[in-house]
């Protein structure tokens, strides 16, 4: 696909930030501004993977509302509340598994396994 940016990519940049925080400047870090720049990095880490992945999860969880009938979040969840779901107990426990393993994935991958 056509791609309308010169090389490097959003996710080249973010990653070579992520690096460059990680080699050459965590280590001359303490205390309270360490921790800022572990949190800067994990969170550099996060938008990578978003990056990454983040297409193919908005098509399997569009994918995962559609095939429960619902066209967004918002009326998956009032489904939920209002226990429109009760009674597909299998149905609801497996795209809440899938959806959290997205957002895992995303977050803390480390988590996944």
């Amino acid at each position: 696909m056509p791609q309308p940016h010169d090389a490097p990519t959003a996710a080249e940049l973010v990653a070579a930030v992520r690096e460059f925080l990680e080699r050459d400047v965590l280590g001359s870090l303490e205390g309270r501004t360490r921790f800022h720049g572990l949190v800067a990095v994990n969170v550099l880490g996060m938008v990578e993977r978003e990056l990454d992945l983040g297409a193919a999860q908005d098509q399997a969880h569009a994918a995962r509302l559609a095939e429960l009938g619902f066209a967004d979040d918002a009326e998956f969840a009032a489904a939920i509340r209002e226990g429109r779901l009760d009674g597909r107990y299998g149905e609801l426990k497996s795209a809440l598994l899938e959806m959290t393993r997205d957002k895992l994935a995303v977050a803390n991958p480390s988590y996944t396994s």
